[in-house]
């Protein structure tokens, strides 16, 4: 018994002192009695698949972060009441573990409501359909489902010990987000659901600080963080609470017929660099990789397939150069200043015009950053003895508070230029055998008959279930021959807020309406022909992403809320009929999504291609509809609106594990609109050719992602001009050729590093302006 007691005693005494103390002191968040600079990047698991996480989050670390950031997206868990799915890209525990296998710390943005352009917030519908429900306020029937959902991932969570107080990686833990953004609009209510949330919260013991995102009035012991582009003058609500960031937007979301979003690698860097420059603790990038919305998961409306982000990690998890090499090179100078950042004492000289210098001082030695927030003029000072150019818009950051090495518009990594190949695995890849076979609609479009009937018209929501993008609304109407509203103008008014609308009269299509300019409640009104007797009146409501922003966004209809009316027009007497209380039926989704039609052997099959890099599918040339590869749901396509839009593309990532590597894979296709598939073929998305244009006195790094560098296609040390593709020699060249020693020092290999100096490159007279290498290499 003594034995077996001391064995006992040990284990419980070692599970303690193995443990990750995580506190907060008001200048620094501490993990083990260590200060620490925390660097920080969203990856949303259920928009990559479980093969990409291991890769993902180890780019993540070698892009020197110090943690993975992501919500838990409750519709996806729990998308029946009490029914619960884990599974696949799912699998929440499994993410975690990956993070804590690559030794990094995470972040627990549990929610549940998330935002995130994810269809709904994230709110599962069958929420919004519970009798007197009302979201996010103190409304009994939300709080019980709220927190019977977070205290479910809670308890996950710490059956694993992966909570920092056991041990485990995640050092933060976030209930709700971003309420702060519509408190005002539910009043009182708001305030006290908030405390609820953070008393809640409380209560569940995770052993490490709750966070609570743009929410300035954050009840204590809650920490209230940052959003936005810059957070470099937020303050916390307490004196005693660190700076920190949650979501640094590397860029913005995609909406259907919309450009591809794009934030410069200098301003991101400008921000992160000012945000430490004033006392920044903790600061993350949303998104580090933005992924994949699969199947239907986009939310908006109409958010597009891909959530790339313009994030340091691509859609595909290629590097985004330079943004990815900028950003890392400032984290490794963050992180060699993390003990002076966090100790020091800071004083601040002001050298007007928007330039100021900030000093963290400590008995050890000091750093320094230099800001110039003027957006035009760049900053010629005088500090220290010591005279600085700074660049508009920049910041210099001097880790001695004597040189300076490294500036955030001074980009020194390369670029990466990305280039589609064909499917190298077939010789005609345009010849894709197709087979057709039409959706069957007779039965509601001749008879008129669905699954339930009410005398209304009912919001797609309550409905549906959000089961399906399709909902028809059906109704019979019978007229007789001296029916005042019979004649031969007549047509057909619907008031509606279905995103698309497909109209039909007695088994003919009348006409079609996609919402555009965001104007998702409009008046459609067709002419149709209306006989003596029954008439079928039919309508395919299509919903392209229910909205996830806003107060009360639960109650944004989606559907044919109607009235709906028929018209007549006899010489100059108009005639209206509402149909809204008319014996209304109702049937869900299409039959060739209910036979899985998406799942069977077609003709229409391929080889994967060759390789491991990321492959897409091109599907221009089709309208609208969905994708599956192997019965892998890839999400909605819109090429038909993409069209027009300058630069946009109809690639759609078709992630490897979905593939069969040998043998045949099937491509299946739902058309709504009509489409040409010929020119359907899959492409796989690769490092082409890199550039750089690199400052004297640093290092460039050369790489190909793997490939080995086949070319030198460009090389100057002097004082080039131009850009990626079109660099041209300036007026100043070194005596040395360059080109020479690249092709020497890098043409064979994967990845080549070159010290960018007169040593290396011989001397060049270019008098007062600053000496650069510019490189253009082929892979």
């Amino acid at each position: 018994m003594v034995s077996l007691s001391f064995i006992l005693c040990c284990v419980l005494v070692s599970s303690c002192a193995y443990a990750t103390i995580v506190s907060h002191d008001g200048r620094a968040i501490t993990i083990d009695g260590h200060r620490r600079v925390l660097l920080s990047g969203s990856i949303h698991y259920p928009r990559s698949t479980t093969e990409m996480w291991p890769d993902l989050i180890k780019k993540g670390k070698e892009g020197s972060l110090d943690a993975i950031e992501t919500y838990v997206f409750w519709n996806a868990h729990e998308p029946t009441r009490r029914q619960y799915d884990f599974s696949g890209n799912l699998d929440l525990i499994r993410f975690l573990k990956t993070i804590q296998n690559e030794g990094m710390y995470g972040v627990l943005r549990i929610g549940p409501y998330v935002c995130a352009e994810w269809n709904y917030g994230g709110f599962p519908v069958w929420l919004h359909n519970m009798p007197g429900m009302e979201f996010r306020t103190t409304n009994t029937a939300f709080m019980n489902e709220m927190q019977n959902f977070t205290t479910m991932i809670v308890e996950m969570v710490k059956k694993e010990k992966l909570f920092a107080s056991q041990g485990g990686p995640i050092i933060l833990a976030q209930i709700e987000n971003e309420y702060g953004n519509v408190i005002g609009s539910y009043g009182e209510a708001g305030k006290a659901y908030i405390q609820w949330c953070a008393n809640m919260a409380n209560s569940l013991d995770v052993g490490v600080p709750w966070i609570m995102c743009q929410q300035d009035d954050a009840p204590q012991p809650m920490l209230n963080t940052c959003n936005g582009y810059y957070c470099d003058n937020f303050s916390p609500n307490n004196p005693n609470t660190p700076k920190m960031w949650t979501e640094n937007w590397t860029g913005w979301y995609k909406n259907w017929g919309g450009k591809d979003p794009h934030r410069t690698t200098e301003d991101v860097a400008f921000a992160v660099a000012r945000f430490f420059q004033k006392e920044g603790t903790f600061q993350n990038y949303y998104m580090y990789h933005g992924g994949t919305n699969f199947d239907r998961t986009a939310g908006g409306p109409y958010i597009t397939t891909t959530y790339d982000y313009d994030a340091p990690l691509d859609e595909f998890g290629n590097l985004n150069q330079p943004k990815y090499g900028h950003l890392k090179q400032l984290h490794d100078v963050l992180h060699a200043m993390e003990k002076t950042l966090t100790y020091g004492n800071i004083s601040t000289v002001d050298f007007g015009n928007l330039v100021t210098a900030t000093v963290y001082q400590t008995e050890e030695g000091s750093s320094c950053f230099i800001g110039n927030v003027n957006e035009t003029s760049d900053a010629k000072i005088n500090f220290q003895g010591t005279s600085y150019d700074v660049p508009a818009w920049s910041v210099s950051i001097l880790p001695d508070c004597k040189t300076e090495t490294y500036n955030t518009a001074k980009i020194n990594t390369q670029t990466s230029v990305m280039v589609k190949k064909a499917n190298e695995a077939e010789n005609e890849p345009s010849t894709l055998k197709w087979s057709w076979r039409p959706e069957n609609i007779d039965s509601v479009l001749l008879k008129g008959k669905g699954e339930s009937t009410m005398r209304q018209l009912f919001d797609q929501k309550v409905v549906s279930n959000d089961e399906s993008d399709y909902l028809w609304y059906m109704t019979t109407v019978n007229l007789k021959e001296q029916d005042p509203v019979l004649g031969k103008n007549m047509s057909l008014r619907i008031n509606s807020t279905a995103h698309v609308l497909h109209a039909f009269v007695n088994g003919q299509h009348i006409g079609n309406y996609r919402v555009e300019n965001g104007k998702f409640h409009y008046v459609f009104e067709q002419d149709a022909k209306f006989n003596p007797g029954a008439n079928v009146i039919t309508l395919l409501s299509i919903t392209v992403g229910l909205p996830n922003y806003g107060a009360f966004f639960e109650n944004f209809s989606a559907g044919i809320t109607g009235p709906v009316f028929i018209i007549g027009r006899n010489g100059d007497e108009t005639i209206v009929k509402d149909l809204s209380t008319h014996k209304w039926s109702y049937k869900t989704g299409l039959s060739g999504f209910e036979n899985q039609l998406f799942s069977s052997e077609s003709p229409s099959t391929w080889s994967a291609p060759l390789g491991s890099e990321p492959v897409v599918v091109d599907l221009l040339g089709l309208g609208k509809g969905t994708a599956w590869i192997n019965g892998n749901n890839i999400g909605r396509y819109w090429p038909a609106f993409l069209s027009d839009i300058d630069g946009c593309s109809a690639e759609y990532h078709v992630p490897r594990s979905f593939l069969n590597s040998e043998g045949d894979n099937t491509l299946v296709l739902f058309e709504e609109i009509g489409g040409n598939p010929s020119l359907v073929n899959f492409q796989t998305i690769g490092v082409g050719s890199v550039c750089a244009n690199v400052y004297e006195k640093n290092v460039l790094e050369l790489s190909c992602n793997g490939k080995p560098i086949s070319a030198i296609k460009f090389a100057s040390f002097g004082n080039p001009g131009g850009d990626c593709g079109s660099f041209e020699k300036g007026t100043c060249e070194a005596s040395n050729n360059a080109a020479a020693i690249l092709t020497q020092e890098c043409v064979g290999k994967e990845k080549c590093s070159i010290d960018v100096s007169e040593d290396k490159f011989g001397a060049a007279e270019c008098g007062a302006l600053a000496k650069r290498l510019a490189v253009e290499a082929i892979c």
